[in-house]
C-alpha cells in the first residue's frame, strides 16, 4: 500500500459505528410501518385536538420571544388553524410516514414548505405528544368525575327512599342482621364519593404542563415555562424539566382510582344480579338494562350486571398492563407509546360503566315486600336476641349465644321463624346447654323480635334506623352536588382556555406584520 498522507478510509466495524449517528437515511421497514406505527396512529384521533392546541401555544411562545419571524408564524398559524378545524378522521395521518406527529410534519411542508419547521425549535416530538395527552387525558378525567358525583347523586336519593324497606343484611349470603334496603345501598355512595376524590387529586397531576422541557434538560431558546402552561389553561408547569418530559406516577394513579371506582360498582352489580333471580326477587332491573334470551322465552337476564363486572376486570387488566410496561428504565417511551391510547381508552371505559350504574341504580323496582317477607321468615333477630338475655339474665355473652343458638336450630327444624321464638324455647335450650334458668318464664318477647324495632334502634353514627340513613343519605348527596359543581367549573376553565388560544390564533392571522408582536397584549386581555 502506498503512504500517500492521507487518512485511511474507515474499516467496516467503524462505519458501522459511524452509520449509528444521525438521522435514518432509508424509510422505515414495512413490519415497524405494521406494528408500531400503525399502533400509534390509530391513536391519532384521541391526540388530535391535543397537537392542535399544543403546536399554536407552542407557535405563540415562540413568535413573543422573536424566534420565529412574522412570516413564518403567519404561514404556521394559518395551517395549523386548518388542522385545527379539520376533524382526526379526514386529517392525513398515515403510518406510511411514521407516527402522527410526522404525518403532520409532513402535512404542514407540504402547505407551506420549510416554515413548517420553525415547529421544532426548542421542543421534541415527545413533547407535543405529552401536551396532548394531557390535555385529552383532563377532558376524560373531568368527565369520569362528574359521572362519579352523578352515580352518588343516584344511590343517595334511591337510599333516602328506601330508609324503610326492611331488608336482612347479609354476610356470605346468609341473614346477618335486620336493616334496610337504604342501609345497604347508601354504603356504595361513600367509596364512589372517596375514589372521585381520588380522581380530583389525579386531574391536578394531569393539569400541569411538560411544555418547555426540551429534550431533557430544557431550552435556551425559553425564558421561562409558564407562557405555555397559561396559553393551555394548565395550573403551572412541572418542575423539573427531565420529570416533566417522562413522569407516568400519575397516568397510574388515575388508572388504579378508576379501577378501584369500577370495582366497587362491580360489588354492587353482583349483589344486584344475586338478588335479581326469581330466588331473591329482591330488585328488578329495567327493561332497558335487561336482554331477553333468543331460545328460552322465560328468561330476562340483568345484562348491564354483567357489563359492569366485565368492565371492572377490563380496567384491572389494563391498570396491570400499563404496570408492566412502566418498569422500563428513565427515559424511555416504552411506556408511553402505549399511554396514549390505552390511558384514554380505559378512562373512557370507566366514564361508560359508570354511566351504566347510575341508570340501573336510577330506574331499578325494589321490591319491599318480598325483602320484607324474606326478613320476617328467617332468624336475623339472634343478635339482638343474644344480647337481651346477656343483659337480662345476666349471663356472659359466650352462654347467651349457645342458648339462643339452639333455639334456633331448634325451631327452624320444626319450620318456625326467629318472631316464633318465646322464652319457654330459651329456657329449654338454657337446660341443655347450661343446666340453668334464665328466669324468663312468662317475658313477653314480642319487641325484641321485631326486626323493625331492632333497625328502629340502630341510632348511633352510620346505623340503620330510617333518620340515620336519611341523614347520610343527605350528606352523600350534598358532597356529590358539590363536587359535581368542582368538576364543571373546571370543565369551564378548560374550555375557556383552549377556545381562548384558537380565537387568539385567529386575531392573529387577521393582522399585519406591524401588529404581528402584539400577541400577548391580546391575550393578557382576556385573562
Amino acid at each position: 500500500m502506498i503512504d500517500d498522507g492521507l487518512p485511511s478510509a474507515p474499516s467496516a466495524h467503524h462505519r458501522g459505528g459511524l452509520d449509528r449517528l444521525g438521522p435514518p437515511v432509508e424509510g422505515p421497514a414495512q413490519e415497524l410501518i405494521d406494528s408500531g406505527f400503525a399502533l400509534e396512529n390509530a391513536d391519532s384521533p384521541l391526540l388530535h385536538a391535543g397537537l392542535n392546541l399544543a403546536d399554536l401555544a407552542h407557535l405563540v411562545d415562540l413568535h413573543e420571544r422573536g424566534v420565529v419571524p412574522y412570516s413564518a408564524a403567519e404561514q404556521l398559524m394559518r395551517v395549523l388553524l386548518r388542522a385545527v378545524r379539520t376533524p382526526a378522521e379526514d386529517f392525513p395521518y398515515d403510518p406510511a410516514f411514521g407516527e402522527p406527529y410526522n404525518s403532520r410534519e409532513r402535512y404542514f411542508t407540504a402547505q407551506i414548505g420549510d416554515d413548517a419547521g420553525w415547529l421544532h425549535a426548542g421542543r421534541p416530538r415527545r413533547e407535543a405528544v405529552r401536551i396532548a395527552l394531557r390535555l385529552h387525558v383532563r377532558s376524560v378525567l373531568e368527565d369520569l368525575i362528574e359521572a362519579s358525583a352523578e352515580l352518588a347523586q343516584a344511590i343517595a336519593k334511591v337510599a333516602a327512599g328506601n330508609s324503610t324497606t326492611w331488608l336482612p343484611d347479609q354476610t356470605y349470603l346468609q341473614h346477618a342482621q335486620p336493616s334496610t334496603f337504604g342501609h345497604y345501598l347508601v354504603s356504595f355512595a361513600y367509596p364512589v364519593l372517596r375514589d372521585a376524590e381520588r380522581l380530583m387529586d389525579a386531574l391536578a397531576w394531569v393539569n400541569t404542563s411538560p411544555g418547555g422541557a426540551g429534550c431533557v434538560n430544557g431550552s435556551r431558546l425559553l425564558a421561562d415555562r409558564g407562557r405555555v402552561a397559561e396559553l393551555l389553561g394548565f395550573e403551572g408547569f412541572i418542575q423539573h424539566t427531565r420529570d416533566a418530559m417522562w413522569q407516568i406516577d400519575g397516568l397510574i394513579a388515575a388508572l388504579s382510582h378508576a379501577s378501584s371506582l369500577l370495582t366497587t360498582q362491580s360489588k354492587l352489580a353482583e349483589d344486584l344480579e344475586i338478588w335479581a333471580s326469581n330466588e331473591f326477587d329482591y330488585i328488578t332491573i329495567a327493561d332497558g338494562f335487561s336482554r331477553s334470551s333468543v331460545l328460552m322465552p322465560q328468561k330476562r337476564n340483568p345484562y348491564a350486571l354483567s357489563i359492569i363486572r366485565g368492565a371492572s376486570g377490563t380496567l384491572i387488566g389494563r391498570l396491570t398492563g400499563f404496570l408492566a410496561v412502566s418498569k422500563s428504565p428513565s427515559a424511555r417511551s416504552d411506556n408511553l407509546i402505549y399511554a396514549y391510547g390505552e390511558i384514554p381508552r380505559a378512562l373512557d371505559l370507566a366514564l361508560r360503566t359508570t354511566r351504566l350504574t347510575s341508570g340501573v341504580i336510577r330506574s331499578m323496582t325494589v321490591n319491599a315486600d318480598r325483602m320484607w317477607e324474606a326478613l320476617e321468615s328467617g332468624f336475623s333477630q339472634a343478635t339482638d336476641l343474644a344480647e337481651f338475655v346477656m343483659q337480662t339474665c345476666r349471663v356472659d355473652y359466650r352462654t347467651a349465644y349457645q342458648v339462643v343458638g339452639i333455639a334456633v336450630r331448634e325451631a327452624s327444624r320444626e319450620g318456625l321463624r326467629g318472631i316464633d321464638l318465646d322464652a319457654a324455647r330459651l329456657e329449654s335450650a338454657a337446660q341443655q346447654y347450661a343446666g340453668i334458668s334464665l328466669g324468663l318464664e312468662g317475658r313477653d318477647l314480642t319487641e325484641i323480635l321485631d326486626p323493625r324495632h331492632i333497625v328502629e334502634t340502630r341510632t348511633l353514627a352510620g346505623g340503620a334506623a330510617p333518620p340515620v340513613v336519611e341523614a347520610m343519605a343527605a350528606d352523600c348527596l350534598a358532597e356529590a352536588t358539590a363536587l359535581l359543581g368542582r368538576a364543571r367549573a373546571a370543565r369551564a376553565s378548560f374550555e375557556h382556555s383552549e377556545a381562548a388560544l384558537v380565537a387568539l390564533a385567529e386575531n392573529f392571522i387577521k393582522g399585519d406584520p406591524a401588529e404581528g408582536n402584539d400577541i400577548k397584549g391580546e391575550t393578557d386581555e382576556r385573562h
